[in-house]
This record gives C-alpha cells, sequence and structure tokens, in this order.
C-alpha cells in the first residue's frame, strides 16, 4: 500500500508530519512525498522544509492521497492544475485523507460535494462555500475521505485510518510507540471552549499574519538544489 503526502509551498508542517509519524508506522506501507517539483518545499513558517523526492507528473495513482493544509493552500483552491491532479489520484485512491484547510482543497476539487467533513475551525465557512457540511469533530469519515480539524488532529485522524487499514491492534500499538496520551495545560478541550479574544487572535494571525509570512524567502532555498536543477 502506498501512501502519497502532497506537498506545496506554504503547507504546515505538523499537518504533514502528524499523519506521516502514524501512517508510516503501518506494516508493508510505502511513503512518498510528491510535489509539482522535486525538491524541498517550504512549510508556512518558513524555517523548515520538506523533501519531495517524487512530482506530480511521475504519480499518476497511489493508494492513500493525503493532502495537508496551511496558507499556502489558499490559493491553490483556484489553481485548477493542482485541482486537477487531485481529481486523478483520487480516482485511483482507496482512501483520500485532507488535514486542516486541506479538507478545502479536496472541496474545490469537486470531491466531497453534498457530504459532510471535518476542518480547521476558523475555516468552516469556506467549506459551505463549496456545498460541504462542516462538522465540528476532531476526525471525520464519510466513505472513503477521512477529513481532520486542524494541525495535531492529523495524528488522530491517522490513528483512525490505521485502524481502518490494519486493524485495532496496530493501531494501539503505533498510539503507544508514539506515545500519543495528549494533555494540554489548559483545560479548554475545543476550540469552541477557547476565550473569545484567543479566537480572534488566532483569526486575526490566520488572515495577516499567515499571508505575510509566505512573503519571505526561506533562508535554506537554493542550498538543496533539486534533482532536475542538478
Amino acid at each position: 500500500m502506498r501512501l502519497s503526502i502532497l506537498l506545496y509551498d506554504g503547507f504546515t508542517t505538523l499537518d504533514a508530519i502528524g499523519g506521516y509519524e502514524v501512517l508510516s508506522r503501518i506494516p508493508g506501507i510505502e511513503v512518498e512525498f510528491v510535489a509539482a517539483r522535486r525538491g524541498v518545499i517550504a512549510a508556512d513558517t518558513r524555517r523548515l522544509g520538506l523533501l519531495a523526492f517524487r512530482e506530480f507528473a511521475e504519480v499518476t495513482s497511489t493508494d492513500i492521497l493525503y493532502v495537508p493544509g496551511g496558507p499556502g493552500g489558499v490559493s491553490l483552491e483556484q489553481d485548477e492544475g493542482f485541482l486537477r491532479y487531485l481529481r486523478v489520484l483520487d480516482a485511483t485512491s482507496t482512501w483520500t485523507v485532507g488535514i486542516c484547510n486541506g479538507v478545502a482543497l479536496l472541496a474545490a476539487a469537486g470531491l466531497l460535494g453534498g457530504t459532510k467533513a471535518a476542518c480547521n475551525w476558523f475555516y468552516q465557512h469556506r467549506l459551505a462555500d463549496f456545498g460541504v457540511e462542516f462538522v465540528p469533530d476532531r476526525y471525520h469519515r464519510a466513505g472513503k475521505y477521512v477529513t481532520s480539524a486542524g494541525v495535531s488532529a492529523s495524528i488522530d485522524a491517522a490513528l483512525f485510518l490505521a485502524e481502518l487499514i490494519a486493524g485495532e491492534t496496530v493501531a494501539k500499538a503505533i498510539q503507544l510507540g508514539i506515545e500519543y496520551y495528549p494533555d494540554p495545560p489548559f483545560p479548554e478541550r475545543s476550540p469552541q471552549q477557547a476565550p473569545a479574544e484567543i479566537q480572534d487572535l488566532v483569526r486575526q494571525f490566520e488572515e495577516v499574519g499567515g499571508p505575510a509570512l509566505l512573503r519571505l524567502e526561506p533562508p535554506f532555498r537554493g542550498m538543496v538544489p533539486s534533482e532536475r536543477a542538478s
């Protein structure tokens, strides 16, 4: 079974890596990081990148299509080339996973119309724009589509999918292996419980800070040449 994690400039690291840490541990799974071009793809913080060692033209089918979110995904909702590629891979996948606002990319590609989905709490309006009903859950399954809330929820969604693929024993072993038993120091257990001023702060950052970060040049740009460039 092959897991294809799509990367694009400005993805959120834990959206991709949270699921990777879980799903990559399923026995027999093959993992690939895929982007439009091979090379180091900068995350939204501009201080970290992941290596996409395969490019879209090379990967025309997969078993698990995995789409992380991040501020860089917003503009891709209007990128027909990217959306077409999602449709191509989704047509071959057994499972399609969307994390955070990566769920909106699946919706923009027309893959979730008329269904329910989880996504980042402040992006639920965008799902409605694409005819998808938001559910305020950490993860949600609709047929072969597994969607999740923001960032850290990628781990929950991946454990859920790991159980569907490999069974409860394997999924629980992975959970223990990564020691995932979250116990945050604050009493809130959902976005809805967060104080209004904290919600406003996060919304402001996502509207202003995220796009501002994407305008920064990653300091490692050009330090690790892509295979094509070399």
